[in-house]
């Protein structure tokens, strides 16, 4: 499916099933060594997926919910077609209405991913999903405005809280 986050179109399903993810990531041809987002309606449902230290912890607290994505020791729950080459997982609790809820109806987090060809700009409206993506097999397209990102969020490392990836709000 692809649905509204904080600055793109995002492109999303259940981490926990193989087939949909390996769809998901030929729909964009991204190689699945990449790695993927996975975002959360709240820290409990990250439970399993990422095991954070105390320090983590007090770090990406001051962020979530929020447009801050953070790469964390993955937990067991992590699949490898969710971590890639890493040892890490991107995590994210969003704050997005309707990513969140989402999550929230679903009951746990989902892959969030941008909505776009690997290498092209990311989508940032329904129709530009559509221009897109539009042949490319999406089971659904959920409507709804992105959030106050300009782009992509930021990502950053939990261990250092180094910006791997900048993410701008819109002025």
């Amino acid at each position: 499916m692809a649905y509204p986050t904080e600055g793109v179109y995002g492109l999303g399903c259940d981490p926990q099933n193989a087939a949909a993810v390996l769809r998901l990531l030929s729909i964009k041809d991204r190689p699945v060594e990449k790695g993927l987002i996975v975002i959360a309606s709240n820290r409990a449902q990250l439970a399993g997926y990422v095991c954070p230290d105390s320090e983590m912890e007090q770090r990406i607290a001051r962020t979530w919910p929020g447009p801050t994505t953070w790469l964390l020791p993955a937990g067991p729950l992590a699949r490898p077609w969710l971590t890639g080459r890493s040892a890490l997982l991107a995590v994210r609790v969003s704050a997005h209405p309707v990513a969140a809820a989402l999550c929230r109806a679903f009951g746990a987090p989902i892959v969030s991913t941008s909505a776009n060809l690997s290498g092209k700009p990311p989508a940032r409206s329904a129709l530009a999903v559509r221009k897109a993506l539009g042949s490319h097999g999406l089971d659904f397209l959920v409507p709804g405005k992105i959030g106050a990102q300009s782009g992509p969020t930021e990502i950053r490392h939990g261990r250092s809280g180094a910006v791997m990836r900048t993410g701008t709000a819109r002025a």
